[in-house]
């Protein structure tokens, strides 16, 4: 439908509570997420949340095969995710361990943070037409659940680095490396 500006960290719109989705299937959900889908494809993005389009709903999207591609070329080494449209989600870690790693984002461009995230998590919602989603997941996709579910509390992910010296620019951080944002 269209490719929408992704708002940068410092919008004040980025730090807001979205709200639930209160109906499903109604012309208004199908073009946001319509939307949403162009802008993260254009943007070869791993995820996408309402949020970062100005849009205050409890709405993500995430995974790599909206792109046609089993794995990101932004994350070659992590597992393939499949595409998930996840509405008014709710996580739940499934213990305590974490994982640090190395995540970037569409409303930070350029940049990159060493960001701890829970290793399992099972999260709940709904796809679009309003059937439940329950999943248990691990690793990078349990990091990408965590990233964009943050964006509808209003969080981005640098006030969750523990060590500000692992937060910068790309180009400083990973010399001759090409990276682009999440």
């Amino acid at each position: 439908m269209a490719i929408r500006e992704v708002l940068k960290m410092g919008d004040p719109r980025l730090l807001a509570v979205a709200q639930p989705v209160g109906q499903f299937g109604t012309p208004e959900l199908e073009k946001l997420l319509l939307d949403m889908q162009d802008t993260m494809r254009h943007l070869n993005g791993a995820g996408l949340a309402a949020p970062q389009i100005g849009v205050g709903l409890r709405v993500v999207i995430f995974g790599f095969e909206h792109i046609g591609f089993e794995h990101s070329s932004r994350y070659p080494e992590a597992e393939s995710v499949p595409f998930t449209i996840l509405i008014n989600p709710q996580i739940k870690p499934l213990g305590e361990a974490l994982d640090e790693d190395w995540e970037g984002c569409l409303s930070v461009p350029g940049m990159r943070g060493l960001v701890p995230r829970y290793r399992e998590l099972r999260y709940t919602g709904f796809d679009a037409a309003g059937a439940p989603i329950d999943r248990s997941v691990k690793d990078f996709h349990a990091r990408v659940v965590q990233h964009e579910v943050d964006h509808l509390d209003g969080i981005l992910y640098p006030r969750r680095i523990r060590d500000l010296s692992q937060f910068g620019f790309n180009e400083a951080l990973f010399p001759g490396e090409i990276l682009v944002d999440e």
